[in-house]
C-alpha cells in the first residue's frame, strides 16, 4: 500500500465511525486567490455544502502541497456533513504568490485570510485546524481572531522556539538541521549526519549545502535563551500569544513528539479562564502519529485525531457547547488514559533513588539510601565517537530512533555507565518531570552530561522512558553561558520532558550516564563557547561522585492517588 493509499484509507476509516452521517451534497470545489496587504495573492481552495444557509467553517493554512490529496479528502468529508472547509497555501508554496520564507509571514497572511473568511455571508462561525507547521500558522493568529472564530484545534507544535531548538546550549539537530535540509527552498544533497558533525557548523550551509541560509545561521548562533533573536519578530510574537488567547483550544501532543517541551510551556502560559474550556491531550505516538512503543501492548493508545477533531468542532460550532477543560494523557506501560484538571501536580510525591556501589557485573547500584562512603566512577568522552540516539523524544529526521525502544545491554560501551536498582515490589506510575542530580567534574573547558532512564524487565530487556542532557556552561537552568574551571567539582541537575509511564512490578530501574546523544543533540566539543563556532573537539575525562557528602540521585515524580 502506498503512503497515499494508506492516508486515504485512514481518513475513510475514521469518518466511518463518525456519529454524524453525510447529509449534504457538495458544491464543486472552488479555487480563488485571496489578496494580501502587500498585493500578493494566496491560492485558496473551498469545499462547501450545497445548502442555502450559513454554515460552520473550518480553516487550514499549509505549506505542504504534497499533502493536497489529504486536504481534499478531509474537506469532502466535512462538506458532506454540513461544514465548509477552506485550506490555503502559505506564500511561495502550492501556487500561492511570493517567496517562501518559513514562519515570518503567517501572522499577517493568516489575519488577512481569517478576516476574509469571516466576512463571507455563508460563514456562520469558524474554527482553525492544523498540525505542526499548520498549527504554528494557527497559533500566529490565535490572539487576533474575528468574533466568528470560536476555537482552534492545534496539534504537535509549541510556541516557544528556543525550547524546541536548544537544551542547555546544545542544538537539537534532528529537528532543525533535518527540517532545514528538507525545506531550504532548493535541493540539498549532502549527507545528513555528515552535515550535523561538520565543524565549524556555522559554515555548513556554504561548505556542504551550496549557499548561505541566513535564517539557519541565526538558529545555530543564538544559543542563549536571552539572545535578541528569540525576543523579536515572529519568535517574540509566538512566545506572547498564549497569554492572550480567549477561545477554547484543543492542544494535541505526544510523549514522542519533538514539540512537546514547547507545547507544555504554551499550555501552561494560557490564561486560567481559557484552560477552563480547553483540552491538553497527550498520546504515545511520534510526530506523524505512528505508535513508537516496543515491547508493550497498546490496544487503547492508537491515535484517532481525524475523528477527534471533527467531534471537537461539531460540539463547539454546531451544538454551540463549551467543552469542559481537562488534561488527558496516555499512561505508557499501563495502556490506559488518565485525566486531571492540571498538567502538573505540585503536591505529587517524588521518589529518590541514589547512586551506589559497583556491582560485580560492572554496573552500579541504584538504591533508596545514600551510600555512606564517598565513591566515584570515571569514563572518557570522545566527541568523534558519540553515543547515537536510539530511544528518544526529540527526534524528527531520524524517525527510526524515536519512541520507547529496546536498548543495548549494560556494558556495551565504555563511555556509558549503567546504574541499576533491585526489582520493584509493586507497579510504579511515573507522571511528571524526571530529574537526575549529579555531582561531577571534567578536565575539559566545558562538557555535556546525559542521563537515560529505562525500565529493565524481568527478562533483562531495557526500554527507555526519558532522556535528559545538560552542559556545564548552562548548568542548573542558566539562560546564558557561565564559566567552568577544569577539575572543578559542581552539582548539576539534568531535567527531562514530562512523561506518564508505568514500570511494572518485578522490573528494575536502569539509568545510563554518558556525555552524548547524537543527533538528538549536537555533539559537545569539550571546548567552551558557542557550539556552532567550534573548529575542533578534544577528549574529556569525566567523573561522577556519589556517597558521603557527594549526593548523586534520581528524582521520580509519582502519580497521586
Amino acid at each position: 500500500m502506498t503512503e497515499k493509499e494508506f492516508e486515504l484509507k485512514r481518513i475513510e476509516q475514521e469518518f466511518s465511525k463518525c456519529p454524524v452521517i453525510p447529509f449534504c451534497n457538495v458544491k464543486s470545489p472552488e479555487e480563488i486567490m485571496i489578496p494580501m496587504a502587500d498585493g500578493l495573492s494566496l491560492r485558496t481552495i473551498l469545499y462547501r455544502p450545497d445548502v442555502e444557509v450559513s454554515v460552520p467553517t473550518i480553516v487550514v493554512r499549509t505549506c505542504y502541497p504534497k499533502s493536497d490529496y489529504i486536504y481534499r479528502a478531509t474537506a469532502l468529508k466535512y462538506a458532506k456533513r454540513g461544514f465548509a472547509y477552506i485550506y490555503q497555501y502559505c506564500r511561495g508554496t502550492g501556487g500561492s504568490e511570493g517567496e517562501w520564507e518559513p514562519n515570518v509571514n503567517e501572522r499577517a497572511d493568516g489575519k488577512q485570510t481569517i478576516d476574509w473568511v469571516c466576512a463571507q455571508s455563508w460563514v456562520k462561525n469558524a474554527g482553525y485546524c492544523g498540525c505542526s507547521y499548520l498549527a504554528m500558522a494557527g497559533w500566529s493568529i490565535s490572539d487576533i481572531l474575528p468574533e466568528k472564530v470560536k476555537t482552534l484545534y492545534l496539534t504537535h507544535y509549541g510556541t516557544f522556539r528556543h525550547v524546541s531548538a536548544y537544551k542547555d546550549g546544545l542544538f537539537r539537530h534532528d529537528i532543525l538541521t533535518g527540517w532545514t535540509m528538507e525545506n531550504a527552498g532548493y535541493p540539498i544533497v549532502a549527507d545528513y549526519l555528515d552535515s550535523c558533525r561538520y565543524r565549524p557548523h556555522i559554515s555548513v550551509d556554504k561548505d556542504l549545502w551550496g549557499k548561505e541560509i541566513s535564517w539557519y545561521r541565526e538558529y545555530i548562533t543564538s544559543t542563549d535563551a536571552d539572545d535578541p533573536y528569540w525576543h523579536k519578530g515572529v519568535w517574540q510574537m509566538l512566545s506572547e500569544v498564549p497569554t492572550k488567547v480567549k477561545v477554547p483550544l484543543f492542544v494535541g501532543e505526544s510523549w514522542y513528539d519533538h514539540h512537546l517541551g514547547s507545547a507544555i510551556k504554551s499550555w501552561l502560559s494560557l490564561p486560567e479562564e481559557t484552560r477552563r474550556y480547553s483540552t491538553f491531550f497527550i498520546g504515545a505516538w511520534d510526530h506523524g502519529y505512528n505508535m513508537r512503543l516496543e515491547g508493550k501492548k497498546y490496544k487503547d493508545a492508537r491515535n484517532d485525531d481525524i475523528l477527534r477533531s471533527f467531534e471537537w468542532f461539531y460540539q463547539i460550532l454546531v451544538e454551540e457547547k463549551l467543552p469542559e477543560g481537562k488534561v488527558k494523557m496516555y499512561l505508557t506501560g499501563a495502556d490506559t488514559w488518565i485525566s486531571r484538571k492540571e498538567f502538573r501536580d505540585v503536591n505529587a510525591h517524588k521518589k529518590q533513588m541514589y547512586l551506589g556501589k559497583k556491582h560485580a557485573n560492572g554496573s552500579y547500584a541504584l538504591k533508596t539510601e545514600i551510600e555512606s562512603a564517598e565513591d566515584r566512577f570515571d569514563f572518557t568522552y570522545d566527541p568523534e565517537h558519540p553515543v547515537m540516539s536510539h530511544g528518544a523524544e526529540s527526534l524528527l529526521y531520524t524517525k527510526e530512533g524515536i519512541g520507547s525502544l529496546l536498548q543495548d545491554s549494560p556494558g556495551t560501551r565504555s563511555d556509558v555507565v549503567s546504574c541499576i536498582s533491585g526489582p520493584l515490589s509493586e507497579d510504579m506510575d511515573i507522571v511528571g518531570q524526571i530529574k537526575m542530580h549529579l555531582t561531577v567534574s571534567t578536565d575539559g573547558d566545558d562538557t555535556a552530561f546525559v542521563f537515560k532512564i529505562m525500565e529493565m524487565t524481568e527478562e533483562g530487556k531495557s526500554y527507555n522512558i526519558r532522556t535528559g542532557i545538560t552542559t556545564l556552561g548552562y548548568r542548573n537552568g542558566n539562560k546564558t553561558r557561565i564559566s567552568y574551571t577544569p577539575g572543578e567539582v559542581v552539582e548539576i541537575v539534568i531535567d527531562s520532558w514530562d512523561v506518564a509511564y508505568r514500570i511494572k512490578k518485578g522490573s528494575r530501574i536502569r539509568v545510563d550516564i554518558t556525555s552524548s546523544d547524537f543527533p538528538q543533540y549536537a555533539i559537545h566539543s569539550n571546548y567552551a563557547g558557542c557550539w556552532s563556532k567550534q573548529k575542533q573537539s578534544k577528549i574529556a575525562n569525566q567523573t561522577v561522585y556519589f556517597g558521603g557528602k557527594h549526593t548523586s540521585w534520581l528524582e521520580i515524580p509519582l502519580l497521586s492517588e
